[in-house]
């Protein structure tokens, strides 16, 4: 099974700049119905794991009650067909596939790969730290870079910071929190460079949203056999957060490492909700329009309160509040809002996930009224 052209299809979507002239809200209103019925919304609104809300779609949905009957075997099998679907979607061998516990797990199992015994490695700071974190408990010590004045990867500065202890360097791309990508001839250029020195992880967790076209994946470096190990999740555009499923894509040897520090591996129901979200276009298609909208909404928000805010590349946007995010937090809370945890150095920037459009107006009025 071959998955969709997603390149092709957000040019003709028109989700770059001229979204809105090319008729992208006649996209978003067309695709509403498939809103109907997937959820039930609390009366808080969840904008702080940017999390999908609306799925997983009632295709994934029929796809894992089907499953029951099966969920008292071992997936292996199961696991076998995913992998060849993976690989074919990515368009390498089946070989050059982990599948994961979500992506957090491939991202722990690199971590511990390339973090034992001293390793470094290097990062941005804030980004998110799973793998630095799990890498530290097996000795590993962790250069954390600022990002620029941009909110971005200061990717010179990461690069004076290897040295002959360096394993590894992560790149969160797009990155959380900040919601910003690397320009594109930068990030390949990047990569490819420093591959040869270390093993370079590009984690795209967030990659479906990007909305730039002809925006590479840095799967095609590992299609050249470079170190470069990349990591997907079916967690956000997809909306399978809790059912825990992600891959890396690496070469084959490479993959045999990481597989050896996998540990909890993925289920029976996961598996067979992923192969049919891979197959659910017109889910995906209404995920991303959905959270286009629903960006727009926020960045109104935040214009009115006349807030700075970095453009976001990702389901959720980071913005300045001008006040300690715990403070910020409580308030939000106290109407009915969820928002991100802090992410220091950024104590007074509030970081809010895209959700459904009531969601997304409770927070509008809700950040009135705190912000006065």
């Amino acid at each position: 099974m071959k998955s969709f052209d997603r390149r092709q299809w957000l040019k003709t979507a028109g989700f770059s700049s001229g979204f809105a002239l090319l008729g992208g809200l006649q996209t978003v209103n067309a695709m509403a119905g498939l809103e109907e019925n997937l959820e039930t919304p609390n009366h808080i609104a969840k904008l702080n794991f940017n999390e999908n809300p609306f799925g997983p779609s009632k295709r994934v949905r029929t796809a894992i009650t089907n499953s029951f009957d099966s969920a008292c075997r071992y997936p292996y099998l199961e696991i076998f067909d995913l992998v060849g679907r993976i690989a074919e979607k990515e368009g390498v061998s089946k070989k050059h596939i982990v599948l994961t516990g979500g992506s957090t797990e491939g991202l722990k199992a690199a971590g511990a790969t390339y973090g034992m015994d001293g390793g470094e490695i290097i990062a941005a700071d804030p980004t998110f730290q799973a793998l630095m974190r799990y890498s530290e408990n097996f000795g590993a010590y962790v250069h954390r870079v600022p990002v620029d004045a941009q909110m971005n990867h200061d990717l010179d500065a990461m690069e004076r910071r290897i040295n002959q202890k360096t394993r590894m360097v992560y790149l969160c791309n797009p990155n959380n929190p900040t919601g910003t990508i690397i320009e594109k001839n930068k990030l390949k250029d990047f990569c490819a460079s420093l591959s040869k020195k270390v093993m370079v992880f590009s984690d795209e967790a967030y990659y479906d949203f990007i909305t730039e076209p002809d925006y590479p994946s840095m799967v095609e470096l590992v299609k050249q056999d470079m170190n470069v190990i990349v990591s997907k999740t079916f967690s956000k555009v997809f909306g399978m957060a809790g059912l825990r499923i992600g891959y890396l894509v690496a070469r084959p040897d490479i993959a045999t490492r990481l597989k050896g520090n996998i540990m909890a591996m993925t289920n029976m129901l996961a598996i067979h909700a992923a192969k049919e979200a891979m197959q659910d276009e017109e889910f995906y298609k209404f995920s991303i329009a959905k959270n286009w909208e629903a960006k727009q909404l926020i960045y109104k928000t935040l214009d009115d309160l006349n807030l700075k805010y970095v453009p976001s590349h990702t389901n959720f946007v980071f913005f300045k509040s001008g006040r300690p995010i715990q403070e910020l937090q409580a308030q939000m809370l106290q109407e009915n809002v969820a928002i991100g945890r802090p992410f220091p150095p950024f104590t007074n920037w509030a970081r809010i996930s895209t959700g459904k459009i009531e969601d997304v107006m409770l927070f509008d009025k809700g950040l009135r009224k705190v912000m006065g």
